[in-house]
């Protein structure tokens, strides 16, 4: 079976086409990623603006044309926090299906927490024990805890990365300490309102703390983790105290300079400073000082789920709203 995931986010819009079989990981046939930049034109209001919603509807089309010539089965297109919250969603998702013919639907919160740690667990396998799973997006951060293929406890925060660059960095080209000191007061009272009984479990249990998303990874590789280039399976760690001297480093520039650092992409570059501080406000809250770098995330953790669901194992985990479960 062929399946293509097409997972848009507040910076890009990024078609993953596999072949799926039973007792197999996911064998990846062909990717496409384009940017959409939505974080740069969602306003105070939540609004989209016009220019976003041009390239995202650009982008969907070229993924489905890119899905159509491989042949897939199946195309899975679904939005994240930043199309899911957005004031003007449903308009949005209106104009893709005119214009395209692909009507994309989106994941609630948990789900997206649950799959990302469904994902987690099937790369580290049973041996990890309980997984602790963090992943920052552009909207919202995901928090998940088990010890099982589907987590026990699922929670997802406001706490994205562009999100809170728009709201809470007013410049932020040249950020000021006491913006640097006010994001990371409220991230703080943000956690303690949310975290408390993963925490407990995780110190009871002795989690596998394990991180993904682009903005753990490129925090990593700017600590010094090993380059995407080396390969998947190459052991990747963030230490929370490499993560303080990042968080100096990155406000000490602007984002075309950040963009010139290890692993800092262009397209991630204004938002990566406050990603950091979530990040480091996190370790923190969960009591940790590392966590390990997983390959797999969200897009991985639908393949899983749909090969579970055609072999007959479990229901599915989600269903994408505006779509057929």
């Amino acid at each position: 079976m062929r399946l293509g995931v097409l997972d848009i986010g507040s910076n890009t819009a990024h078609l993953r086409i596999a072949d799926l079989a039973a007792g197999h990981p996911p064998q990846p046939v062909a990717t496409l990623k384009r940017q959409v930049r939505l974080a740069e034109v969602i306003d105070r209001e939540g609004f989209v603006g016009r220019a976003g919603i041009d390239r995202l509807t650009e982008a969907v089309g070229e993924a489905a044309a890119v899905a159509a010539h491989h042949r897939v089965h199946e195309l899975l297109p679904f939005a994240t926090a930043a199309i899911r919250d957005a004031a003007n969603r449903d308009p949005i998702l209106a104009e893709i299906q005119a214009v395209t013919g692909v009507r994309v639907g989106y994941l609630d919160a948990e789900q997206e927490a649950r799959l990302t740690f469904l994902a987690a667990r099937r790369w580290y396998g049973w041996s990890a024990g309980p997984i602790l799973l963090a992943d920052i997006g552009g909207g919202s951060m995901e928090l998940a805890y088990g010890g099982g293929e589907t987590p026990d406890l699922a929670l997802s925060l406001p706490l994205g990365a562009g999100r809170l660059t728009r709201h809470r960095l007013p410049d932020p080209e040249r950020v000021k300490k006491k913006h640097r000191r006010r994001l990371r007061e409220h991230v703080e009272s943000v956690l303690a309102e949310g975290v408390g009984e993963i925490t407990a479990r995780h110190r009871a249990g002795q989690a596998t703390a394990v991180a993904t998303s682009r903005t753990f990874s490129q925090l990593a590789r700017l600590c010094g983790a090993a380059k995407a280039k080396d390969g998947l399976h190459v052991t990747r760690e963030l230490r929370r105290d490499d993560l303080r001297q990042a968080i100096e480093l990155l406000a000490g520039r602007t984002p075309v300079q950040r963009a010139q650092l290890p692993g800092v992409s262009a397209a991630r570059a204004r938002q990566i400073l406050a990603g950091a501080i979530v990040a480091d406000a996190t370790l923190a809250a969960l009591d940790l000082t590392s966590v390990q770098i997983c390959p797999w995330a969200l897009r991985e953790g639908i393949l899983l789920d749909r090969l579970r669901h055609s072999a007959g194992q479990v229901r599915h985990l989600f269903a994408i709203k505006g779509e057929s479960a």
